[in-house]
This record gives structure tokens, sequence and C-alpha cells, in this order.
């Protein structure tokens, strides 16, 4: 099923597969719910899989305000809310939505059932966030000029590797000054999104016993192994290897993902 739901006036689009407890899947920076594909067939037999775009991503409609991370931990709630999904679930988060995924469970620790890291994006010391107007102002630049239309897709396949994703689709998102917005403006609040999450580990223990899973693709880089474990270790999580992978794990390493969510799940139970 597909759809768009309402949330805070935004139209929301979201995809909904499979069937069993359900699984939240939330990808990274600049990336759409199709990014998940792979995933899918692995997981749908086992899990009611519910991908969303953000907004700004995918075919969401634009941010009405700018993201933080309280706020996306409380769109992921109000998703649920919208579909009828009050169950504890599982909540995965690729790369910078590792960041709303931690967030989630530890402001709404009754619907955390589990929680799985894949290549999250870590911050020990954020730096603070560039002002989002000069954000605006490029993307409001280069859509003008017709950039988005001209580059966007072959930016897209420069950066996905081997992408099977049909043309038509990548142009449709990709073609867009709404996603290179939306891309832009999380870009440009990066850093304080992180450091709000470093304020909400203050404040908000995570809920006892949640099974959490840190699924990383070192790709031969030591150092961000080291902070991978480094976050497994804060978290009191399972620390695991996806190799050899890239950043985009759920698309190199369907498997991994796919294994590590259904073990995240078992314990849960």
């Amino acid at each position: 099923m597909t759809a768009f739901v309402r949330i805070g006036g935004v139209a929301h689009h979201v995809a909904v597969d499979g069937s069993g407890p359900v699984c939240v899947l939330a990808a990274g920076l600049g990336l759409s719910w199709f990014d998940w594909d792979p995933v899918v067939p692995l997981l749908a037999p086992h899990r009611t899989l519910v991908r969303f775009d953000r907004p700004g991503h995918g075919l969401s409609a634009p941010a009405a305000e700018e993201p933080t991370v309280a706020g996306e931990a409380h769109r992921i709630a109000a998703l649920l809310d919208a579909l009828g999904l009050h169950e504890p679930v599982t909540v995965v988060g690729h790369s910078i939505a590792g960041f709303h995924a931690e967030a989630f469970a530890r402001l709404h620790p009754g619907r955390a059932a589990a929680l799985v890291l894949v290549d999250s994006s870590v911050e020990e010391r954020p730096r603070p966030s560039r002002t989002t107007a000069g954000s605006r102002a490029l993307a409001a630049v280069l859509g003008a000029a017709g950039v988005p239309a001209a580059l966007g897709p072959a930016v897209r396949r420069l950066a996905v590797r081997s992408d099977p994703t049909p043309t038509a689709l990548i142009r449709r998102v990709y073609g867009t000054s709404r996603v290179l917005r939306g891309a832009l403006l999380e870009n440009a609040r990066y850093g304080a999104v992180a450091a709000g999450l470093l304020a909400q580990r203050e404040r908000h223990p995570l809920p006892p016993g949640l099974p959490v899973t840190v699924l990383a693709a070192p790709d031969g880089s030591a150092r961000w192994e080291r902070r991978q474990r480094a976050l497994a270790r804060r978290l009191g999580a399972r620390y695991e290897a996806a190799g050899p992978s890239g950043h985009l794990v759920m698309r190199d390493r369907p498997d991994a993902v796919a294994r590590v969510v259904l073990r995240a799940g078992q314990v849960a139970e």
C-alpha cells in the first residue's frame, strides 16, 4: 500500500508492505523510500514494513519548519498514529536517520520494541549548524536555473552505484527543486540535530532491556569502525559489521540488514 498522510499540515508519502510485527525503515539524508527496496522481499514475509519520506524527500511535500531531532522522533510516532499502528515497533535508522530512530526510542519508550542503527551518523562533538538562509537561497538559485531537472538524476546515479531504480522514478524524485531544498535543509541542520540527540541522551534514557544493534559498514576505515564500536558501547548495543558494503548497506547487503532486524525482533519478543 502506498498513500499520503498529513502530519503537521504536510503531506507525507508512505509505503506499507508485508505482515507481522511493525518495522519502520527510515532512510538517510537525500534518500527515498525506494532505497529500502532490496530489503523488502526479505522482511515482508515476517514484518509489516513502514517506509516513508521525510518532508522534502522522495514524494513528500516540502518541510513546513526546520528539522529537529525531537521533531523527527515525534514525526515517526505521528506517522504510526496516522496509520493506526499503535503496537511497539522496531525502528531502523540509516545514516542521519539513526539520530531520529534513537530519539524515537528515547522520547517514545513505550512504542519502541527494538532499535537498529544502519551505518548511523555519529557525532561526539557536533559543530554548530550553519544558517539555513544560505541553503534556502542556494536552492532557490539552482532551482530557478533548472539545475535539479538537468543534473539531479545524474548526480543520483553517480552517488548510488548500480542503481536498479527505474529512470522515470529517479527523474520524478531527483529532478525536482523540492528534493534539492529538502536535502540542503537537512544538511544545514545536521549539527543542530546531532547536538539535540546528545541532549536527549542526558535527559531520556533508552528503555531498559531494549534490544539495540549497530550495523556498520567500515569498508576499510579503521577510524569509522572505532566510532561505530564506540556508539555501540555507549548504547549497550550489539555491534555487527556488514562487509563488503558501502554506506548504503540496505542496497549493498540487504541480507545483513534483514538478519539483524529479524534477530532484534526475536529478542524483543
